[in-house]
């Protein structure tokens, strides 16, 4: 499959936010302010592009040579975690402003469930390295997107008077669902 296509439709096509609504989250209770928003969909974009790649290396050059396939579960999230850590750390002592303008966001991309999916979809798919590569950076883009739009909207509704009943995470909910409406409807042009 040409790495474009895959880039192309991770982005807005099979956009994981809106078509698997996977980093739900960290996608409902961050997107209200748009510089911490933006912050985090890079963050995102990067943890998920540099796991990805990872988890693809060892489970095709470790796990499935000698027969673990079987941990792979467990695998990806101890990698996901260990990389986070270490992204954390490098922050921490080379870019101290950035490291405490995400302040605890940084270590819950841990447990965004976006970056998981990735690493597992690629796995599912049988992509090869780069297919991978391609894949996760256009998906941590795609999320990236999708929750600046996201945040452009609730801040356009924060002087909204919403049904009492429905609240913020109710609101956002039906605006993410007809984002998805709109991303699908590129659906035609490719997929995964």
């Amino acid at each position: 499959m040409n790495l474009a296509l895959i880039l192309f439709a991770s982005i807005i096509t099979s956009n994981i936010a809106l078509t698997y609504f996977l980093g739900m989250c960290p996608f409902v209770s961050i997107s209200k302010n748009i510089r911490v928003a933006s912050g985090m969909g890079i963050a995102v974009t990067i943890v998920m592009t540099v796991t990805a790649s990872a988890n693809w290396l060892i489970l095709n050059k470790v796990l499935i040579p000698m027969g673990l396939q079987y941990l792979q579960f467990l695998v990806f999230i101890i990698t996901i975690a260990t990389l986070v850590q270490i992204i954390e750390i490098f922050l921490d002592r080379f870019s101290p402003a950035l490291y405490h303008a995400f302040g605890i966001f940084l270590p819950l991309i841990t447990v965004n469930c976006a970056i998981l999916g990735v690493s597992l979809f690629a796995m599912l798919r049988v992509y090869t390295f780069w297919q991978t590569v391609a894949f996760a950076f256009g998906s941590g883009i795609g999320w990236f997107l999708a929750i600046i739009a996201i945040g452009g909207l609730r801040k356009k509704l924060m002087f909204a008077d919403p049904p009492e009943n429905f609240g913020a995470a109710g609101i956002t909910a039906i605006l993410a669902g007809i984002m998805a409406l709109a991303f699908i409807g590129f659906t035609g042009i490719a997929s995964l």
